[in-house]
C-alpha cells in the first residue's frame, strides 16, 4: 500500500482553552502537528500548486478557525479541526497531535493524538 504523507508540524496558534475560570479569559497556545495523506503524483507529475494539498492554505486556515473558536477540552479542537482538513481540504486521512504545553506542572508535553479518515 503506497501512502504519501503532507505535513504541517508546529504550528502555533493562540486560543481559548480549558475547563478553569481564568483558562476562559486568556488565549494560551496550542501546538498542532498533521500529517495528511494524499497522492503526490499528480502534483509531482505537473509541479503545480492546484495539485497538491497546499500546506500554506491549510495553515492559514487553521489559523482562523482555532484562533476565533473557544474550546474546553484538547479533544473538542481535535475533533473539530480533523474534520475540517477533511471536508475543507479533500484530505482522506489526518493524524493530529495537539500539544498545550503547560498544561500539567513538571510535563513538558500533554495533549492528544488523532486520526480519522481512511487509507
Amino acid at each position: 500500500m503506497k501512502k504519501d504523507i503532507v505535513f504541517l508540524h508546529d504550528l502555533t496558534i493562540e486560543t481559548i482553552i480549558g475547563i478553569y475560570d481564568w483558562e476562559r479569559r486568556i488565549k494560551q497556545a496550542v501546538i498542532l502537528d498533521l500529517d495528511m495523506a494524499t497522492d503526490v503524483k499528480k502534483a509531482a507529475s505537473s509541479d503545480h500548486i492546484d495539485d497538491a494539498i497546499d500546506y500554506k492554505a491549510v495553515a492559514k486556515r487553521l489559523i482562523e478557525y482555532v484562533s476565533e473558536n473557544h474550546f474546553q477540552l484538547v479533544e473538542t479542537l481535535a475533533e473539530r479541526v480533523t474534520e475540517l482538513v477533511l471536508t475543507e481540504f479533500g484530505v482522506k486521512w489526518v493524524k493530529l497531535r495537539v500539544n498545550k504545553k503547560g498544561a500539567v506542572r513538571y510535563a513538558g508535553d500533554v495533549g492528544i493524538i488523532i486520526e480519522r479518515g481512511e487509507i
